[in-house]
């Protein structure tokens, strides 16, 4: 419909150039008639002229009208032709290859709106590709930064597999305990492999979640209730401050529920033990903020936020087996795609992770 408007609009303006146009020539073959042909054949000044010439004559004052025609009709569209003509060549720069190559706006008119949208049809491109380039030198950088992640275990596997295969251990004992680290080796790299997994398949351009209506106080106390054992397992007093206000949100509850149990295995593993885990959730400025605090000896790194990059370390160390450096951008990715929003502080001993949910 809106294309169709957009057309008649044009044509209709297009018909009043050359109404115009005519209605101006025509006046003014009028008046050439009235104040100088029949001034001349009253006086009979046109008398002496052949046929010829009177044919010449009746043919110049056609010209006079049809070339004034053309000029009314050139100075009325004359602007809009040559901004058309602008139009046409920012396109043809933008499809070849000029992304985000904006076109000066003139006037308040159809050429305008069609400037306007060819604008931002060239930014949603640009954006589009330069999205498209980061989701490749991401998945870059996955390949790179997780080859080292992948072949410890590995490596591990490898080893302990070759000593069984060769048989060299000196007892069933010692052939159980082969066993059990090969096993727990595999495992390692399976999870890996399945963070990779789903980071990849998150930051896809197309990913999609699904979503339902969850009331997100009552999904909260049902978590925290899980895992309050666990908790108290790895001498962490919960201090849990969640509001009875019902709380919608449109969530893919299986993913969001990862979130929130990455962050209490985070607190879990990186907590001084023994001492508290603040699980707060309250409601300000028409959003959810869920901070989940434990305390630390020091802050991990001097910027916290920095914790959400992949393979990210505090102590740049990766040597040790808690975490691939994926499960906070997990986190984070998951958070984005809500339309919300997680980050990090550290403040008095104390370091946060909040997460903001937008209420419906």
């Amino acid at each position: 419909m809106k294309s169709v408007s957009f057309r008649n609009k044009i044509i209709t303006k297009l018909l009043v150039a050359v109404a115009v146009s005519f209605f101006v020539s025509f006046g003014l073959t009028t008046l050439t008639f009235i104040y100088i042909i029949i001034p001349l054949t009253l006086n009979h000044y046109l008398d002496d002229l052949s046929a010829f010439d009177n044919n010449m004559l009746t043919f110049l004052i056609f010209t006079l009208a049809i070339f004034t025609f053309i000029i009314i009709f050139l100075i009325l569209v004359r602007k809009k032709i040559v901004y058309l003509k602008l139009i046409s060549d920012n396109v043809n720069d933008i499809a070849n290859g000029k992304l985000g190559l904006t076109i000066e706006i003139e006037g308040k008119d159809e050429l305008t709106q069609l400037a306007q949208n060819i604008n931002y049809m060239s930014k949603e491109l640009e954006n589009t590709f330069e999205q498209e380039r980061r989701l490749e030198r991401t998945k870059n950088e996955l390949i790179t930064n997780v080859s080292h992640d992948l072949r410890t275990p590995l490596t591990s596997i490898i080893g302990y597999v070759d000593l069984l295969k060769r048989g060299q251990y000196d007892s069933k004992a010692q052939l159980q305990e082969y066993l059990e680290t090969t096993y727990l080796k595999s495992q390692r790299l399976k999870y890996l492999i399945d963070e990779l997994f789903e980071y990849t398949h998150l930051s896809d351009i197309d990913a999609k979640l699904n979503l339902n209506e969850v009331d997100l106080s009552g999904l909260l106390e049902q978590i925290v209730g899980e895992y309050t054992p666990i908790f108290e397992k790895e001498s962490l007093i919960v201090q849990k401050s969640i509001t009875e206000e019902t709380i919608p949100i449109f969530m893919d509850v299986e993913k969001m529920v990862r979130v929130y149990e990455n962050l209490f295995m985070n607190a879990i593993k990186y907590s001084m033990k023994p001492s508290e885990l603040s699980i707060c959730l309250e409601v300000i400025d028409n959003k959810a903020i869920l901070k989940v605090s434990n305390k630390a000896e020091k802050p991990p790194v001097s910027d916290p936020n920095k914790l959400f990059e992949r393979f990210f370390r505090g102590d740049k160390a990766r040597k040790d087996n808690q975490g691939n450096g994926l499960g906070l951008a997990i986190s984070k990715r998951i958070v984005e795609l809500h339309n919300g929003n997680i980050h990090a502080e550290y403040k008095e001993g104390w370091i946060s992770f909040i997460v903001e949910h937008p209420i419906i």
